[in-house]
Formats: C-alpha cells, sequence, structure tokens
C-alpha cells in the first residue's frame, strides 16, 4: 500500500452558510490522504503509474472556486473527483478547515472530514 498526501494546501474561498461568508470570503486549509496499491513496482518510475500530488491539489483548487454553503459538499466534491480519476485507490480522507470562522468567541478552525474506503 502507498500513500500520498497534501497537507495544509491554503486557499481563499467564498464557502458558508450565511450570505455575508458567500461575498467577504474565508481562509481554509485542505488535507488530503489517498491509499492505494500501486499498479506497478516502484522501480518502474513513472508518474502515469501512481497517484499524482499534483493533479490532486489541482482537483482541490477547482472544487475550492466552486462557492458553497457547506464545506461538507465541497469535500465530498474532492474526494468524488479524486475516485473517478483514480477508480484502483483504496481510501481517500479529505479534511477541510474554515480559518477563524465567524462565532462569538476566538475558534482557530472548524473542520469538516469525508472519508471512503473501498470495500
Amino acid at each position: 500500500m502507498t500513500t500520498i498526501a497534501l497537507q495544509g494546501a491554503e486557499f481563499f474561498a467564498y464557502h458558508g452558510f450565511y450570505p455575508e461568508e458567500q461575498k467577504i470570503g474565508c481562509r481554509f486549509l485542505v488535507d488530503i490522504t489517498v491509499d492505494f496499491i500501486p499498479r506497478t513496482e516502484p522501480a518502474d518510475d513513472e508518474l502515469k503509474h501512481t497517484v499524482d500530488y499534483e493533479k490532486v491539489y489541482y482537483m482541490a483548487c477547482e472544487e475550492m472556486k466552486h462557492s458553497r454553503k457547506l464545506i461538507e459538499t465541497v469535500a465530498q466534491a474532492i474526494l468524488d473527483r479524486i475516485k473517478r480519476k483514480y477508480p484502483y485507490v483504496e481510501s481517500i480522507r479529505v479534511e477541510i478547515k474554515k480559518l477563524n470562522p465567524p462565532l462569538l468567541g476566538r475558534v482557530a478552525h472548524s473542520a469538516v472530514t469525508v472519508n471512503y474506503n473501498k470495500q
């Protein structure tokens, strides 16, 4: 089993339930972990035989551009794109953290996590 991961990919986006959140925007951190069984031996040294974390990053970029009310929806959209592109993955974990969410007190971040496990 091989794992690729992106940790702390930072985006400025317009996700939020309240209209002002969708106007003002907010900073988000995205963590993505993908487990898969390599299609060839590592000695093959070919990018086309692995999960390309650069492509995974661009999938996250594209989904973060689409304003949504719930970050759960964004996380699921990222996960779904990874599954479609790499059907041989065994598991995917996508966590999105909303930095300084608009709450009454100081909160570093709120977060959601979606998971996929092939069974």
